[in-house]
């Protein structure tokens, strides 16, 4: 038997089933992926215990905007699935049901877009990616001649991007019954409700000015941050979760037991109780965004660039290693400097927590799923860190080596010479760069230095910066990514 609504009584004991099921959508979410199910998905799911009235307008109706296999894998489970955390400690399954309709873009866009037209729909959520918004990493503004914005702006009646849906649909409601929902960014973006908001006013004014400023005047975008490390699940998971569930789930989620949701309380027509699941209502979530970025997401990124040249396949195994671990904890130290927490905040404590999460062997998180789309990534990760250091005047020492690292990543070839699979948007450019400066470390940092979309204007033109990321790069090729750490760490 598949898992489905129709099954759920056959769970065994061991396995939680969802305790209740939303009677009615409310919350529309772009991006049918992993994070998405394993995150805010699992927060609905607990806040419904506590929703009383509100439960009837908690259900999620999930869009895949890429591809149907989500879609087809949740649809015929009635969007059931099973989210299984994983720790040293062992595994806890349970079945999630918040998520009451799954959606594919490409074969129903009629529906899509009147779910997002309804006036139930009060919140539409985000994780596309970092890649996904059709903006210029470095600076943040909306790229009207991204592959995805400009057939957009081309026929804003048929879109296909995430920013220009959320147009579409907001033009249906103010010239319809008039209410708007408030857009709630889930991704890994400084600000990102403040960037999301730029985004879609700056595609609004290209369309129309009418419709800009009725956005303006009356939709929300708050800032969140969000946390938790939800590797891909792999076909052994699938095996493994059927076995247990003694059904068949071709959709399980595999994450840790640690996650995170810090949240503006910004909310235009309503929203879950989240809080009652543990998710922080704040203010401001700027201190808690800038403290995941650069302390989780930089370290994140520095350990899957230089574990995989290292010849590690998963996290767990880079920061076991001493010498990785001595690095990420100096990485830290640098970034540390450069953040303004409430005084609530421990972060010692917080940077201990990271350290035992990404040694965690239940999760084999691979260093190249984390290396994807470095380009998108590097700006809020590592870059804005290198930037207040520098205005500080303090060190950069391992957060060059981070983005040497990733250099020496997208230059195709690991330590061996083997081909590395770079999934980037600007691959092609990458590549290019590496073919014409093959052999030459010093050219090919310049090179990519060069690459705006990346690193803007400021940061070439600043010898503090170049010199160290060139000298690591140089290093990286002649003695390879352990050797080059243990260097970076006998220096103080």
């Amino acid at each position: 038997m598949h898992l489905s609504a129709s099954t759920l009584s056959a769970l065994p004991p061991s396995v939680a089933g969802p305790d209740r099921r939303p009677a009615a959508v409310g919350i529309v979410h772009l991006g049918l992926g992993a994070f998405h199910r394993a995150h805010q998905v699992a927060y609905t799911d607990d806040a419904l215990l506590h929703a009383g009235p509100r439960a009837a307008g908690m259900g999620i109706c999930a869009v895949s905007l890429k591809t149907p296999g989500a879609r087809d894998r949740l649809a015929p489970q009635d969007g059931l699935y099973t989210l299984i955390e994983k720790s040293p400690e062992g595994v806890r399954r349970r079945v999630l049901g918040s998520l009451v309709e799954v959606r594919f873009l490409g074969e129903e866009r009629h529906e899509v877009h009147s779910r997002l037209a309804a006036r139930e729909t009060a919140i539409v959520s985000l994780t596309i990616t970092e890649k996904g918004y059709g903006h210029d990493p470095a600076t943040g503004a909306l790229n009207p001649a991204h592959p995805e914005i400009a057939p957009d702006l081309a026929d804003p009646a048929h879109p296909g991007s995430a920013v220009g849906l959320i147009a579409a649909a907001l033009d249906a409601r103010r010239l319809s019954h008039g209410t708007p929902f408030t857009v709630l960014c889930c991704d890994n973006l400084p600000h990102n409700g403040k960037l999301v908001r730029g985004l879609v006013l700056e595609f609004a004014r290209r369309r129309d000015e009418a419709l800009a400023h009725w956005i303006d005047r009356h939709v929300t975008f708050p800032s969140t941050m969000v946390d938790r490390i939800v590797p891909a699940t792999t076909d052994a998971d699938i095996a493994e979760n059927d076995a247990a569930l003694g059904l068949i789930d071709a959709a399980p989620v595999v994450c840790e037991p640690f996650r995170q949701w810090v949240i503006e309380d910004a909310f235009v027509a309503g929203r879950p109780p989240w809080e009652a699941a543990g998710a922080e209502l704040v203010d401001d979530v700027a201190p808690f965004e800038a403290m995941k970025l650069r302390l989780l997401n930089g370290s994140h990124s520095a350990l899957a660039y230089l574990g995989y040249l290292a010849g590690h396949e998963f996290i767990y195994q880079v920061a076991s290693e001493p010498a990785f671990a001595t690095f990420m904890r100096a990485l830290m130290g640098e970034a540390v400097p450069t953040l303004r927490v409430p005084a609530s905040v421990n972060l010692s404590a917080y940077r201990e927590t990271l350290a035992k999460r990404f040694v965690n062997p239940a999760l084999p998180h691979r260093t190249k799923q984390i290396a994807m789309d470095g380009s998108q990534k590097l700006p809020q990760r590592l870059l804005g860190t290198v930037r207040d250091s520098l205005a500080a005047g303090r060190p950069i020492t391992r957060l060059a080596l981070a983005v040497a690292a990733w250099m020496r990543y997208v230059g195709g070839r690991d330590e061996s010479g083997r081909a590395i699979d770079v999934a980037d948007p600007l691959a092609s450019t990458f590549a290019s760069i590496a073919d014409a400066h093959r052999g030459d470390a010093a050219a090919h940092a310049r090179a990519l230095l060069g690459v705006t979309a990346v690193f803007g204007d400021d940061l070439p033109q600043d010898p503090r910066f170049t010199r160290p990321v060139t000298a690591w790069l140089e290093a990286l090729h002649a003695h390879g990514a352990t050797r080059t750490v243990r260097d970076c760490n006998a220096r103080p």
